[in-house]
Formats: C-alpha cells, sequence, structure tokens
C-alpha cells in the first residue's frame, strides 16, 4: 500500500513562495509519475505540474514560469517550488502518483491511482 504525504502548505502574501514536498511510503519514485494538482472552491480540480521518473516534467499554462516541480528519488519525495504566487493559486494542493506510466503532460486526476491528503495554500 502507498501513501503519499504533503507538506509545506500555509499562507503568503502576493509575490511570496511556497515549497510544497511529497513523499511516499516505500520506494515508489523511482518507476512513478507523480503530479501536482489543486482544487480551489466551487471550482474542479486541475493539474499544475507533473514529473516522469526520467526527470521531465510538464506543467499548466497558467503556472509556467513561476512553479517548479523537481524529485529526489533517493528520499522519496518530491518537491513543488512556488513563486511569485498569485491570489488565484489558492487551493488545496494534492500529489498523486501512478506507478505504471509515464505522464509526459499534465494529467487530470483520473490518471493517478494514489493520492496524499492535500495541504492548503492561501495566497492573500
Amino acid at each position: 500500500h502507498v501513501q503519499l504525504v504533503e507538506s509545506g502548505g500555509g499562507s503568503v502574501q502576493a509575490g511570496g513562495s511556497l515549497r510544497l514536498s511529497c513523499s511516499a511510503s516505500g520506494s515508489i519514485y523511482g518507476d512513478a509519475c507523480v503530479g501536482w494538482l489543486r482544487q480551489a472552491p466551487g471550482k474542479e480540480r486541475e493539474g499544475v505540474a507533473a514529473i516522469d521518473s526520467d526527470g521531465i516534467a510538464s506543467y499548466a499554462d497558467s503556472v509556467k514560469g513561476r512553479f517548479t516541480v523537481s524529485r529526489d528519488n533517493a528520499n522519496n519525495t518530491v518537491n513543488l517550488m512556488m513563486n511569485s504566487l498569485k491570489p488565484e493559486d489558492t487551493a488545496t494542493y494534492y500529489c498523486a502518483a501512478d506507478l505504471h506510466r509515464a505522464c509526459r503532460k499534465i494529467r487530470d486526476g483520473t490518471w493517478y491511482h494514489y493520492w496524499g491528503q492535500g495541504t492548503q495554500v492561501t495566497v492573500s
């Protein structure tokens, strides 16, 4: 059973930065596509970033140039560095993983089999 745990959410002023981390139980990250998705109140969940086992990353247009996803396979961690945050980035952020398929682009929630519990990001 794979468990994902996000950390690093919080409140920040517009223009500020936050780093989210997603840690996995077990050594899954060597083969997994890991994505970051977010859901704001009243809105559909959307993918914002994804990274494959070879390090190739994909980003939603809304975050390109501001967010950077990276992975540390040795520590089973995937990070999302968020810079130049905007109020519209406010949402609950989730990490998710699929163990058997490369993402190669932003995927929606149906792509992933394992999910973290989410962490709140508030930008004011």
